[in-house]
């Protein structure tokens, strides 16, 4: 159904759900603030605290501003593109910096929650910018490029990460967020420790705590690399360890103190980075800058284009010659050995026939570089080989393998068996991977601490609904960006003769060659849409190149993201070295003295980890998306159940919790390792390993419910257990 040249589903999924969820938030905490006596008071100091905030996020905002239209001025002027992008890198994270040197801390209330103090509305901006990380920033936008509305049969996305991530901020504000702001505790294990008592909960929540945040720090530190790189031109790995100097000067010194105003500021820079871009482009094709309220336009052009380019005689030929390469690695897989042996064979014999005719010596050198390249074993050939035959298949399909971006799930409901089939198995998918985002939302420990931050339980509720609304500024601008982009691709870009193609590929190409590619496959000399590879972490970061835009606002964009993976990396470092110093690994005394060598022991933990985590993101194991998504799947197997309900049924055992969280945790991580390409492969498991067709980026969906199956039939065999003596008085137990 059309709506006003809106697909109404589109909309729905897009924007509608949004407003929503929003409603319901804002209507919660105002209900429940006036149910509880809460409503805000007028006390003279907090509020005479609040206007100086206000002062000074004032005058922040207004010289940002003005250091925008000086460096636009700049590059008028002759100033080098390079020195835009250093002043950009160096002025954002040194601002960073001097306010982690300033907000230093080595008290514990302020270290791990920032005192107590932050008002709602500076939290809820705060933790817009924890939530918003590289996944929301840099990858949102690509990965609704890419999959469209739904995704594909085995890519569940597009929409869902609208729906799953602001959705997720409901159950935050209804189920967790204002009861364990109530306790008046430090950290996730915290709860554990003091709900169930014992060392076991709170050791299996700071285990998991650990692992969720590791992997999603891991993506937020590749994104810092990636982008510190493009703006200098120094090597991947070295941006990685230039943006890592920022996150610890933040979080090391500082703690959640200095970490808070530090996304505060993070927040301006990021949102004017996204929705600048966005608006100059939907100014640019529709004469109307609110891109998020014009571009369903863009959605019936590009339906057209689409059928164009399914049509294209060019576009067949390069989808051909795909199928045509696919054959061959198959041809290849029939018998490994031999084939290894031939290429081999045939690489040498070009390399003697070349040196025999003189061959220039470049020529002879790609030669030799090319009988280097090829796989050292049969193991290392097959996988090799699987993975190119796979890579060629997905791109011998109609748009490269792209769903059409406005149709909702993979298949046809009213077509073959087959269809049907396929159909129902990506609608499944997109709902699994919807609920896993939003029960992760609740459970990840880095946005569960922060309104442990705010003055009052009221300001808690309240500190949720302003989160979702500045949360809601970039998602509502992100599907409107994808569509203007993929126009933008298919209408200018698409069509060009190679030799005329922008730089900025060949400079994105040069900085990860996974980011973006180009070959001229059917040899025409002209870019089709196939022959066109872009990852979803180029999208937005390329976008003010692609729309032709003055490089000051590729280095915003390119700041912005920065400031959204160094904002949440900050957030889960913070995360992961309290779990480990303050819950895991401490055991001495609870006075003043073993206060400050707790928040040492945290930093010491928080170094170490930050280090360990930029190894494995210099090694690319991933794209963004996967991992961010696949970190919610555990957040929320292992913490959801057994923390919702601790707080709403006292029934629940020590015994319950310890073997809830195991479970939920255990299946989800056996789903995602069983179905990993390397571990079948190094087990022999042929087929697939999938449960009713679920992938297992959405493994969550079967911890949670192991969770909650678990928790509750161990409490009903358990002898039941009283709250811990300090709990009991609490209000949040009150009536329960």
């Amino acid at each position: 159904m059309i709506v006003g040249s809106w697909p109404l589903g589109y909309w729905f999924a897009a924007q509608g759900s949004v407003f929503v969820f929003i409603a319901i938030v804002a209507v919660f905490a105002w209900v429940a603030n006036r149910r509880d006596g809460e409503m805000p008071t007028g006390d003279a100091a907090y509020g005479a605290y609040k206007q100086r905030l206000h002062r000074k996020f004032a005058t922040y905002v207004v010289c940002l501003l003005l250091f925008l239209l000086a460096l636009a001025l700049a590059e008028q002027w002759g100033l080098k593109k390079t020195w835009v992008g250093a002043i950009f890198l160096f002025a954002t994270v040194g601002l960073y910096a001097v306010i982690g040197i300033y907000g230093r801390t080595s008290d514990a209330a302020e270290y791990y929650v920032a005192g107590r103090s932050i008002p709602a509305v500076y939290n809820g901006m705060a933790t817009a910018a924890d939530w918003m990380s590289a996944a929301s920033f840099i990858s949102m936008a690509g990965g609704l490029y890419l999959q469209g509305f739904s995704g594909t049969q085995s890519q569940p996305g597009g929409l869902v990460y609208v729906l799953g991530w602001t959705g997720g901020f409901c159950l935050v504000a209804l189920l967790v967020a204002p009861y364990l702001r109530r306790l008046g505790l430090y950290t996730i294990p915290d709860y554990f420790g003091a709900r169930f008592g014992g060392r076991w909960p709170r050791m299996i929540a700071a285990f998991a705590a650990v692992l969720c945040s590791f992997t999603y720090v891991v993506a937020q530190i590749y994104g810092v690399g990636l982008i510190t790189s493009r703006l200098t031109g120094v090597q991947f790995e070295i941006g990685i360890l230039l943006g890592l100097g920022g996150v610890l000067v933040c979080s090391f010194l500082g703690g959640m103190r200095a970490v808070t105003w530090t996304q505060v500021t993070q927040y301006v820079v990021l949102i004017l980075a996204f929705l600048i871009p966005v608006s100059w482009l939907a100014y640019k094709q529709l004469g109307n800058p609110l891109a998020p309220f014009v571009y369903g336009q863009q959605l019936q052009k590009i339906t057209a284009l689409e059928q164009q380019l399914v049509n294209s005689p060019a576009e067949l030929q390069v989808i051909n010659e795909y199928a045509r390469r696919a054959r061959d690695y198959q041809l290849k897989l029939q018998n490994v050995d031999a084939s290894l042996e031939s290429e081999r064979h045939a690489m040498r014999e070009k390399i003697r026939s070349l040196n025999e005719r003189h061959a220039d010596e470049s020529v002879i050198v790609a030669a030799r570089r090319e009988l280097a390249a090829l796989p050292r074993d049969s193991v290392s050939a097959r996988e090799h080989w699987t993975h190119a035959m796979q890579d060629n298949l997905d791109r011998a399909q109609p748009l490269g393998g792209m769903p059409p971006h406005a149709k909702p799930f993979a298949g046809d409901p009213q077509g073959s068996i087959s269809e049907q089939q396929t159909f129902e198995v990506s609608r499944r998918n997109f709902l699994a991977l919807m609920f896993c985002l939003m029960v992760g939302t609740a459970g990840l420990p880095h946005l569960l601490t922060r309104f442990y931050t705010t003055r009052t339980v009221a300001e808690a509720r309240t500190s949720v609904a302003w989160s979702l609304f500045f949360i809601a500024l970039l998602y509502l601008a992100a599907p409107a960006l994808a569509v203007l982009v993929k126009f933008e691709v298919m209408s200018h870009l698409v069509g060009q003769n190679f030799d005329s193609l922008p730089p900025w590929i060949a400079q994105w190409a040069k900085v990860d060659p996974t980011l973006i590619s180009v070959s001229d496959v059917n040899g025409d000399h002209i870019l089709q849409f196939a022959e066109l590879k872009m990852g979803a972490d180029i999208v937005m970061l390329a976008t003010p190149e692609l729309g032709g835009m003055p490089y000051v606002v590729s280095g915003l964009v390119a700041a912005g993201g920065l400031a959204a993976a160094l904002s949440t990396a900050d957030g889960l470092l913070l995360t992961i070295g309290n779990a480990l110093g303050h819950d895991l690994f401490f055991q001495g005394e609870s006075n003043q003295a073993g206060a400050v060598r707790k928040v040492m022991l945290s930093k010491f933990a928080l170094l170490v980890v930050a280090l360990a985590a930029a190894y494995v993101a210099a090694q690319r194991p991933a794209d963004i998306l996967y991992l961010v998504s696949a970190s919610f799947s555990l957040a929320g197997a292992a913490f959801v159940p057994v923390m919702v309900l601790g707080i709403f049924w006292t029934r629940t055992t020590r015994k319950a919790a310890v073997a809830g969280m195991l479970s939920g945790l255990g299946l989800t991580i056996y789903y995602m390792l069983v179905n990993a390409t390397q571990v079948r492969a190094a087990l022999g498991l042929s087929g697939t390993g999938l449960w009713f067709g679920i992938q297992p980026v959405s493994s969550g969906v079967f911890g949670v419910f192991a969770g909650v199956l678990v928790t509750v039939l161990v409490t009903l065999l358990s002898r039941p257990q009283a709250l811990p003596t300090d709990l009991v008085r609490r209000p949040v137990y009150d009536g329960i």
